[in-house]
């Protein structure tokens, strides 16, 4: 699940504002540059400017591609634990803007009085409780809904404002909103800003407690030990990426076998 949105980087060309479907190949840059006077007095057309967008464009794509295999498998996981089923873990709501309706989904949900195990419901429950109680919500919440991210490093304001627009309506429908960041790369300002609109932010330290840890709140909670998971397949990871960055590298071979863009 984590591995093979990542497969997709390899493939990744380039749109340099042409409306191109898969994007510019080498081949096509050189032509489009090329016959650009301007482009071509400032040597715009190199080679290299072909790779350097190539692999500005795909590490992009390579961290989006991690964070939608990320929230694959961290629900899966979740799911699979806390033996929930594929409509239980789904929350949406509905937006009209403009006359116009369209559909928010959160990657995951957890009501507690959906989880069939006693001990893991109890477990849950507590969990909640407390994190209710340092969130300063009054009354207790029936489940909690998720976001989950690789990281968070985007100044987006137009994507922050919407996810604390989905902050307000779980918090209106009695669920709690908790993100879930598998790494620790999230802008300060941007954390302060999530927590004061009542996120419960669980960052990617192998240290803390289950209210400040996603993998303590993953092992402790959810009772799957996520941490140990990445430690023993690091190197297959690790070999993925890459081999993926390598390939973005390359020069690009034309379908003749003939080399695009030569180093000059």
């Amino acid at each position: 699940m984590l591995l093979s949105p990542m497969r997709a980087v390899t493939n990744y060309r380039p749109r340099l504002g042409q409306m191109a479907k898969g994007g510019v190949s080498a081949s096509e840059f050189q032509k489009i540059y090329s016959a650009d006077p301007f482009y071509h007095w400032l040597g715009l057309d190199a080679p290299e400017i072909y790779t350097a967008h190539r692999v500005a464009g795909g590490l992009t794509s390579l961290y989006r591609q991690v964070g939608i295999g990320c929230e694959r498998m961290v629900r899966a996981i979740i799911q699979d634990y806390l033996g929930l089923s594929t409509k239980d873990i789904q929350w949406s709501y509905i937006v009209t803007e403009r006359d116009r309706t369209r559909t928010i989904e959160l990657d995951a949900r957890v009501e507690t009085a959906t989880i069939p195990n006693r001990e893991n419901r109890e477990r849950f429950r507590h969990w909640l409780s407390e994190a209710a109680k340092k969130l300063q919500v009054d009354s207790l919440p029936k489940g909690a809904v998720f976001e989950i991210r690789q990281g968070y490093k985007s100044k987006d304001s137009k994507r922050q404002n919407a996810d604390i627009q989905s902050a307000a309506r779980a918090y209106q429908s009695s669920y709690l909103p908790c993100m879930l960041v598998l790494s620790q790369q999230i802008d300060s300002d941007l954390e302060r800003r999530y927590r004061n609109a009542g996120w419960l932010v669980l960052k990617g330290t192998t240290e803390g407690d289950t209210y400040r840890s996603s993998y303590a709140f993953m092992r402790d909670v959810v009772g799957y030990d996520l941490q140990g998971l990445f430690e023993r397949n690091q190197q297959t990871l690790q070999e993925q990426v890459r081999r993926a960055l390598i390939l973005l590298m390359q020069v690009e071979e034309e379908p003749d076998g003939d080399t695009a863009l030569p180093s000059r």
